[in-house]
């Protein structure tokens, strides 16, 4: 299926003053035909009869007559074959028997642009006024930069974690003629498109920096995550979704990661693992720091000869040294005030 894209039916203006001369001279045929009766001319019944029927069917060029705004478009079909696009801004005159198609048009969905379904409401003030309202549908096609945010989805990540993810995807109607005749609904269709690309491209990473895993496919274990690898995520995203809709005639600008969080069942065990990993990390550095230490001050006493210690006190001594350096608590000493042994 092509897009066929018309651009020669600009001339709404002129088919509607067109429409309304012919209306007019249907009501002067009318007087006319009726004074011309009424004195017994020939012709007259002939042109009164012609005047009305052809004012009655006046209203069916009407029916030819679409506006469509910028970044519209007005697929056409005439008994049941497509005829054309129009996609151009502007007053146009088309077959009035021919009919815009838009599968979507009821569809509402979490995204930008979707036209409600037509609904009906009354309302009975306490004054007693009625009001009546309605809203319909319309069969034209936004070709507008739209944006869908479909619901959080909780996946596993590679490690088998339960990850909640949420993605907001910017994209376009590209083809409106794969959109309307090769998909039963591009809007539905590209919602389900982004559920299933979600899931194929999360399971291939794990939600934070784990080793000896491969998120790329080239076998060589590698740094990437959902946390840190935000950026690649969201492209490898796109481009899988884009893959899926290009038959539907829809174009992936962008897809942005708008939540990632471990799922409630298991956040509050992750977090104690991202705690006791910040304890250890921290541990770590305090005892490479205190080692440092405990070897300069040995270095100083030995060089200026302060005290001479044997090997058994230099081992009190740093045991002593790191205790207090590596300890929790502020050190409390005891104090020989006796001799040194």
């Amino acid at each position: 299926m092509e897009e066929k894209i018309l651009k020669n039916r600009k001339n709404g203006m002129m088919a509607l003053f067109l429409i309304l001369a012919v209306e007019l001279i249907c009501v002067a045929g009318i007087i006319a035909g009726g004074i011309m009766t009424d004195e017994e001319r020939p012709g007259g019944a002939f042109l009164l009869g012609v005047s009305i029927v052809v004012l009655c069917v006046s209203w069916i060029p009407y029916c030819g007559l679409k506006v469509l705004k910028p970044q519209e478009a007005l697929v056409l079909t005439l008994f049941g074959n497509y005829v054309g696009t129009i996609r151009e801004p502007g007053f146009y005159f088309v077959n009035p028997f021919c009919t815009s198609i838009n599968p979507a048009a009821n569809t509402k969905l979490a995204q930008s642009g979707d036209i409600r379904q037509k609904r009906s409401s009354l309302e009975i003030s306490e004054e007693g006024s009625v009001t009546i309202s309605a809203e319909g549908s319309s069969k034209k096609i936004s070709l507008k930069n739209m944006t869908l945010s479909n619901g959080r989805q909780k996946i596993n990540d590679c490690l088998g974690n339960p990850v909640e993810i949420g993605i907001a995807v910017i994209w376009k109607v590209q083809d409106t003629a794969k959109a309307v005749f090769c998909v039963d609904n591009y809007k539905e269709y590209l919602s389900l498109q982004c559920d299933s690309a979600l899931r194929n491209i999360v399971r291939l990473y794990p939600y934070d920096v784990s080793p000896n895993v491969d998120t790329t496919g080239d076998g060589m274990a590698d740094e990437g995550s959902l946390r840190g690898s935000s950026e690649t995520v969201a492209t490898r995203i796109r481009d899988e979704i884009q893959s899926k809709v290009t038959d539907a005639g829809l174009e992936i600008l962008e897809a942005r990661i708008t939540y990632l969080a471990y799922a409630p069942e298991i956040a509050s065990v992750m977090l104690q693992r991202q705690q006791a990993s910040a304890i250890v990390d921290a541990r770590k550095m305090i005892v490479d720091g205190a080692v440092g230490m405990v070897e300069m001050a040995l270095e100083r006493l030995n060089e200026k000869q302060v005290v001479n210690l044997d090997e058994e006190r230099k081992a009190a001594m740093v045991s002593n040294l790191l205790v207090v350096l590596c300890g929790n608590r502020d050190a409390q000493p005891i104090v020989n005030s006796g001799s040194l042994y």
